[in-house]
């Protein structure tokens, strides 16, 4: 590298093209990081849908009291305002750290990323996704 004066009398630096390997590098990093965040996302994705239906059948299961007034139970938008209820339930459950199926998911969901990029570096598999 080489120092060159500008015209305000300080050294300005003369940048060397990027290597091809530095910027594979890089890309796989990015990529990794990608990836990573799309399998964190599915897995707490997953847990969320999971629990919100768990508990709407719940809900429903447990949610009418013999001899109750079946008068509440004739309105409409009763079910589709407790499944909306039951989903964001589930997902705000999800958010807090869930019951552990995220991270269960999550986990497997990294060994078979591991695995795949390992065998498409010793050339078995292809990379596509």
């Amino acid at each position: 590298m080489s120092n060159i004066s500008g015209s305000s009398g300080l050294p300005s630096v003369v940048t060397q093209p990027s290597l091809p390997q530095a910027d594979e590098v890089l890309r796989q990093t990015t990529s990794t990081r990608s990836v990573n965040a799309k399998i964190e996302k599915s897995a707490k994705d997953f847990e969320s849908i999971l629990l919100g239906s768990w508990l709407q059948q719940a809900e429903s299961s447990f949610g009418s009291l013999p001899g109750g007034d079946d008068d509440d139970d004739a309105d409409s938008g009763k079910e589709q305002f407790q499944g909306m209820a039951m989903q964001s339930l589930g997902a705000s459950m999800t958010a807090s750290g869930g019951i552990g199926i995220a991270r269960m998911i999550s986990k497997q969901l990294h060994k078979a990323e591991d695995l795949r990029v390992a065998g498409a570096d010793q050339g078995k598999l292809p990379l596509a996704k």
